[in-house]
């Protein structure tokens, strides 16, 4: 089922590489709901699944590992 979230971020993929990870699925045509952006606990972007679900593509600061 889609929007499970109710539009809101529920699912979270960590990354070890952000950069690596977020080009590669822009390449594979990803829907990205805004653009990176740096946060105390790492940087982030928020993207959509094939069904409407919100993700977070998230790589923790060094400190947050």
């Amino acid at each position: 089922m889609g929007a499970q979230g109710g539009g809101r971020v529920f699912l979270f993929l960590y990354s070890d590489d952000f950069w690596r990870d977020y080009g590669a699925l822009q390449a594979r045509g990803v829907t990205f709901r805004e653009p990176p952006r740096q946060e105390p606990y790492g940087t982030v972007a928020v993207f959509e699944d094939l069904y409407g679900n919100r993700w977070d593509l998230v790589q923790p600061s060094r400190d947050d590992a």
